[in-house]
């Protein structure tokens, strides 16, 4: 029962640190944004900053709750309980790498306009 307990409690503190590092990612990123707004817009910049400290995070909760759901109550119930949680959280993960990235996961990389121009100027022309 010790070791149920122990397990239980560090899933709880990598809970805690998954939420820790979206609050002070959100944080970080604001206090970058508002310093650099005397300078320069850089809207895109503070989204992308405080998406990626989402994916961290949300990526560490699910390994908090993998942790408590299988180390501790292996029943089919709680594995549903963490299929349906981990879909869910995975779902909001695709969608923070579409709006950061601009392309789903399993895209390749895309290739920007200005390269995708510079090497048509030097193609042969017919």
């Amino acid at each position: 029962m010790a070791v149920g307990q122990w397990i239980r409690f560090i899933g709880n503190c990598i809970e805690i640190f998954g939420v820790f590092i979206i609050v002070v990612g959100i944080i970080w990123s604001t206090y970058h944004y508002l310093h650099r707004l005397r300078h320069v817009w850089d809207y895109d910049g503070y989204k992308i900053h405080i998406g990626r400290s989402l994916l961290l995070g949300l990526e560490v909760l699910v390994a908090a709750d993998i942790v408590k759901t299988i180390a501790i109550e292996l029943t089919f119930t709680s594995l549903g309980l963490l299929a349906g949680l981990v879909v869910v959280r995975t779902f909001l993960s695709w969608t923070l790498v579409l709006e950061i990235d601009g392309r789903w996961p399993w895209q390749r990389e895309l290739i920007p306009r200005s390269v995708v121009r510079d090497s048509e100027s030097l193609a042969p022309r017919e």
